[in-house]
């Protein structure tokens, strides 16, 4: 089991441009990160994994430390 102590940085990111007419891979990512809508803003650990995926789509997030 992973110890969250270790990388306690967590990212506050923001959906600001719609999914639509993008491709699959950028919408899956999207969803992935666990944004719905637009102006949604979730919580996530700052992670290699979620970083990767915030990367990808950076052009459709918002994304500030917590």
């Amino acid at each position: 089991m992973a110890d969250n102590t270790a990388n306690p940085r967590q990212l506050r990111v923001k959906l600001v441009k719609s999914t639509a007419g993008r491709i699959a891979r950028h919408r899956a990512c999207v969803s992935g990160l666990g944004l719905r809508r637009m102006n949604h803003s979730v919580v996530v650990a700052d992670t290699p994994e979620n970083r990767g995926m915030i990367n990808k789509v950076s052009y459709l997030l918002q994304v500030e430390e917590v």
